[in-house]
């Protein structure tokens, strides 16, 4: 019961301590000063298991059947088990061999980086994903100046916190009445470290993984020839800001390590606001957007032509600051802003650019290599947190009398020719492909989790059931599905794959589509529910560490990284099709977050960032122009519609 439970983990860990009362110990510099330390069980969490060989080839099995006719099922069959047999066996115990000589990680944290680091396609729209934060609840702290300072503010105490060891331990609360206690934090921190997940263990608590936590600040991807490189400079005290395609930069820690004044932050920030420098011919910020190739060798011209020092505080940037000179319309443009913006904008490298728009609306678009949702969200609920119930500044507050045009760095970059003409096609290719996403979404108020819950099926799978039923009647066809789950419950974990398409659901779908007449109202219930119990096991596995996709993925990373010959198994088209994920989704829900959302994963994909709420359900789709993502919303909308009413027990009519 505990591991099905821990599956929420993806969704409620980083939430779960949003309601505790805020400590005003060193709220100057501090969020709060946990009397257990942050990495204090990090020495002691499990490793992510292996799975067994077999599991794996029967899970990879179970998947494809869906895809698949039966004289395809039966090719696939048969090459699996080959590969079970033969080179597969070989490669899985070569795989343990390796994983048991290196106990301090996991053994997808490797492959992982690389799979990342070595894509050539642009970070943006293919990898960045943005998650936006919901207003300020009250509305004149909305204001653009007071957003960014007290966020600022915010963001600096969130580091200064983590690394003083003062952020409380992120722990998955299974029976918080035992281990979200005074008593259980007094008598854990004397547990030595090495021992102190078991003692969280006992009392139902699940510490997770801290360990991408120190990328989140003064970090950057940086574009290199075949595989960029992570770079971190802890030492570095200035926030990078960027306006109007501008690029600044003033300290935010003073040379004694205290943050600065809020005051000055908003003295330095005010100053920017009204600094009326135009906008630069060639802005530097598209390049970030380029193909990684492409752009190592204009990076590598720009520091040959006397940008080293510029391209420094760029990297070692404590966070991007951007700063956008409009108001949001509406959630589309909303969705374009967060995701993308003009592409002048952003430094799409840095681990994540928060994004302040004109009317005080914020949101973080942040690159994906370094870590996953799971660091970002709990990033984005304290610092929401602490900006809303311990703003730093308040609408009566003055900035500080001090002189920003000597604090405040404006960065120039020296262009030659060459730099110029990459500029320029960078903004070319970026705007052909803003141009060709588009981005859409839905809100459906006839029920939520409440109502779900009290039907005992579950939110996600429902949800889930809706993409397979709308796609099945838009296009006919079952396809490759993938659903994100967190794995932070293990040392180094990242994420596993749950494969949301099942002959369940493929059952479940046509009934609903195809044979609603068919049907009574108890025999589509009963669907639905099977539908339900079926990703509750997948999900329990994938949050396990008992998928089957990361541990086909290590093997295949291991054949190629050996000089061993792809086995016939990764040549099969099946294999190929099925990591070729048309329908791409992955959910959060946080008091923090009012929607987010990513590009689709493949070109004739959909991105689904979607939310169950209490009483509604959100679901904000991207797409290209080969797939039509107004009329997929159209077709979830109305699959929604009918799983309600099947479960409220109205009677359907096709």
């Amino acid at each position: 019961m505990a591991a099905r439970q821990l599956l929420l983990l993806r969704r409620r860990a980083a939430a779960a301590r949003w309601w505790r009362g805020y400590s005003s110990a060193g709220a100057a510099e501090y969020l709060h000063r946990s009397i257990v330390p942050t990495m204090h069980y990090q020495k002691s969490l499990p490793r992510l298991p292996v799975p067994k060989l077999e599991d794996t080839i029967r899970r990879y099995l179970n998947a494809q059947k869906p895809l698949l006719n039966d004289d395809q099922f039966r090719k696939t069959e048969e090459l699996a088990h080959h590969f079970q047999k033969g080179i597969g066996r070989e490669l899985h115990e070569q795989l343990v061999a390796q994983d048991n000589q290196n106990k301090h990680t996991s053994y997808i944290t490797g492959p992982w980086f690389d799979m990342y680091l070595k894509a050539r396609e642009p970070v943006v729209l293919n990898f960045n994903a943005f998650m936006s934060f919901n207003p300020d609840p009250k509305s004149e702290y909305n204001d653009q100046l007071i957003r960014a300072t007290n966020m600022t503010v915010s963001a600096v105490r969130f580091m200064k916190t983590f690394r003083a060891g003062y952020l409380e331990p992120e722990v998955f609360h299974l029976n918080p009445e035992k281990s979200d206690t005074q008593i259980f934090k007094k008598i854990i921190r004397f547990v030595p470290s090495s021992l102190s997940w078991f003692g969280a263990y006992m009392v139902n608590a699940y510490p997770l993984d801290m360990s991408q936590y120190f990328r989140l600040f003064n970090s950057t991807r940086l574009p290199k020839l075949n595989r960029d490189e992570l770079y971190t400079d802890e030492k570095a005290k200035h926030l990078l800001v960027l306006r109007n395609g501008n690029f600044y930069v003033f300290d935010v820690i003073d040379r004694d390590g205290n943050m600065l004044k809020p005051s000055e932050i908003q003295a330095h920030l005010k100053y920017i606001l009204i600094d009326n420098s135009p906008a630069p011919a060639f802005p530097l910020g598209y390049l970030s957007s380029e193909n990684r190739d492409t752009w190592a060798l204009l990076r590598k011209n720009l520091l040959d032509n006397g940008n080293e020092e510029a391209l420094q505080k760029v990297d070692s940037a404590v966070f991007c600051l951007s700063l956008d000179d409009f108001p949001i319309k509406d959630f589309v443009h909303l969705s374009h802003t967060m995701l993308h913006g003009d592409g002048a904008n952003r430094w799409y490298d840095k681990s994540f650019n928060l994004i302040i728009t004109k009317d005080g609306t914020a949101g973080i678009n942040f690159e994906h290599s370094w870590g996953d949702g799971v660091a970002v969200l709990r990033f984005q609920n304290e610092v929401f947190k602490d900006s809303t119930k311990a703003p730093a500044i308040s609408p009566q507050s003055q900035p500080a009398s001090v002189d920003s045009s000597r604090a405040v760095q404006k960065l120039d970059f020296k262009l030659n020719d060459a730099l110029k003409a990459g500029i320029t096609k960078a903004k070319q290719k970026f705007d052909a492909s803003v141009e060709a996403l588009s981005l859409n979404m839905i809100q459906f108020h006839e029920g939520g989790k409440d109502l779900l819950k009290q039907k005992k099926v579950s939110p996600d799978a429902v949800a889930q059931l809706a993409f397979q039923m709308a796609f099945l009647r838009q296009y006919n066809q079952t396809v490759a599905t993938y659903e994100s789950c967190s794995t932070a419950a293990f040392k180094h974990g990242r994420t596993e794959t749950i494969r949301p398409a099942s002959m369940h659901t493929k059952k479940c779908s046509e009934a609903f589509v195809r044979e609603l007449s068919k049907h009574s109202t108890e025999e589509l219930q009963k669907l639905i529910v099977e539908c339900s119990k079926y990703h509750g096991h997948l999900t329990k596995e994938a949050a396990m560490g008992q998928g089957f996709d990361r541990h086909l993925f290590g093997l295949r990373y291991l054949a190629l990284s050996k000089d061993i010959a792809l086995p016939d198994f990764y040549q099969d088209q099946a294999y190929a099709r099925l990591n070729h994920n048309i329908i791409s989704t992955s959910t959060l829900l946080s008091p923090a977050v009012q929607l987010g959302g990513f590009g689709p994963v493949v070109s004739d994909g959909f991105g689904v960032g979607y939310q169950v709420h209490n009483d509604w359900i959100g679901c904000n789709v991207s797409s290209y122009p080969t797939r039509n993502g107004k009329e997929f919303l159209q077709c979830i909308y109305k699959s929604l519609e009918d799983i309600f009413n099947v479960l409220k027990g109205k009677k359907m009519s096709s």
